[in-house]
């Protein structure tokens, strides 16, 4: 699993997206990028409506939908009921329906490891950012290790693109950033561990925690993860 393209080609194509080709697009650009594969990101917006772009094959989407594999899926019950990203082994796989459905997704080329990004938008909207592949246990574990990060950070410039797409939406109005908030997101933006960013700036800890929660509320973001990632795409901040 080499990378072949920058990871800043593929944020800047999803910065300039116009629709949901261009979403397509970018979930293509993210599987060529990270060697592996799928990618796959679905949403249901506020009015209930729901919309994806992938790379999963179209005989295995139509099957998905014929089968309406949506009641017995562990990824979307699974995660449904979580708000941190998860590896698909920790899902609950016990039932034979969810068997029966893992060995035909399987079979379908979806891949024998996944890893998902739940997030929640501001209006009732639920979307998840999906990848999988077929290797080893060993190998999946190292290789989300390493790009878990970049994983939840795409995950939430996805959803920003799609809360944009949805109509008669009103635009988020972004509170300024502080000096020193502002320094304290672009270096964690760097990955910058909080002890690092806190030994950088010369204050506590506890002082940081401070100014990242606010950073948070101005964003509205749920996390830390999420907060760099909008303050990236709003431009509040420059990596």
């Amino acid at each position: 699993m080499t990378a072949i393209r920058p990871l800043e080609f593929i944020l800047e194509e999803l910065e300039k997206a116009e629709g949901l080709g261009s979403l397509q697009a970018a979930t293509e650009a993210f599987r060529d990028h990270y060697d592996i594969d799928h990618v796959v990101y679905h949403w249901v917006d506020s009015a209930g409506d729901q919309y994806g772009c992938g790379t999963y094959s179209d005989t295995w989407r139509q099957r998905y939908l014929e089968q309406n594999y949506l009641r017995v899926d562990p990824v979307i019950i699974g995660c449904f009921q979580r708000f941190h990203p998860v590896d698909w082994k920790r899902l609950d796989w016990s039932s034979k329906a969810a068997r029966a459905f893992q060995a035909e997704a399987i079979a379908q080329g979806v891949g024998n490891q996944g890893f998902s990004v739940p997030i929640r938008g501001p209006n009732g909207q639920f979307a998840l950012f999906t990848v999988s592949h077929s290797c080893d246990d060993t190998t999946w574990a190292e290789w989300t290790n390493t790009h878990r990060r970049d994983l939840i950070l795409i995950a939430h410039y996805f959803n920003e693109k799609a809360l944009d797409f949805e109509p008669e939406r009103t635009p988020e109005q972004s509170q300024a950033l502080s000096p020193r908030e502002v320094d304290a997101m672009t270096l964690l933006a760097m990955g910058y561990s909080r002890a690092q960013v806190a030994d950088t700036l010369s204050i506590s800890e506890h002082t940081l925690r401070v100014y990242i929660e606010s950073a948070r509320f101005k964003l509205g973001a749920m996390n830390t993860t999420h907060a760099v990632a909008r303050a990236m795409s709003r431009g509040l901040i420059v990596v």
